[in-house]
């Protein structure tokens, strides 16, 4: 705990509603200088960079300035609510060139909530294995378009088996929320606790289906 009183406190915003183009400012210490504000706008949004373990990635991209020490200051928006937490950049030289990455807000919240209710992050599980879709998949299986996971296998016993999700399946939504690839699939579920009901959208054989599934436990 921080022995101190009376601080200020940022106001927490809903970073799914942010979108492209909107003005964001990045507040940090980088590379040790001393607090620093920068500004820029949101690139894009659930980003996968693919520079951490890759479980959980659903970044928010930034061209306002990050270098080392951002890591952990405030992405905030033009209200100084906190849309993002900094924590990565792609860059060849070390250094920034417009390409930074924060955490939203609501991904951040998600995980604050658990830790101080139960004093850990829980995370809901279908129990496949999935793989993205591109256009020459998409075309084999009949479907509208290349967005979606496939699944590849599933687990023997799983929550997908015990719904009647099978290997071929291709998943296009959760809960009427669409599916654009595996990293929204995994990210979806993984926000959901075990033991949540949810609906599924599958495609099988050129044909929509429904599935209700009980989410287990990630291990």
């Amino acid at each position: 705990s921080i022995e101190a009183s009376n601080l200020p406190s940022v106001t927490l915003g809903d970073s799914d509603s942010v979108r492209v183009g909107d003005v964001v400012l990045a507040i940090g210490n980088p590379l040790g200088i001393g607090q620093t504000v920068t500004s820029g706008i949101i690139s894009a949004k659930g980003r996968a960079t693919g520079l951490s373990d890759g479980s959980f990635e659903d970044f928010l991209q930034t061209d306002a300035a990050i270098n080392r020490g951002n890591s952990g200051g405030a992405l905030i928006n033009t209200n100084g609510d906190l849309i993002g937490i900094n924590s990565q950049i792609l860059s060849p030289s070390g250094g920034n060139i417009g390409i930074g990455f924060a955490i939203p807000s609501n991904m951040a919240r998600t995980v604050m909530d658990q830790l101080l209710k139960v004093g850990k992050v829980r995370r809901g599980m279908l129990g496949v294995t999935i793989q993205s879709l591109d256009a020459d998949m998409a075309a084999n299986l009949n479907l509208p378009a290349a967005r979606g996971a496939i699944v590849t296998s599933v687990s023997a016993g799983g929550p997908a088996e015990r719904a009647g999700l099978k290997r071929g399946d291709v998943i296009t939504s959760v809960n009427n929320q669409s599916v654009a690839d595996t990293n929204g699939l995994r990210n979806a579920v993984a926000r959901m606790a075990p033991g949540t009901s949810v609906a599924v959208k599958a495609f099988r054989e050129g044909r929509e289906q429904n599935f209700q599934v009980a989410l287990a436990e990630l291990p």
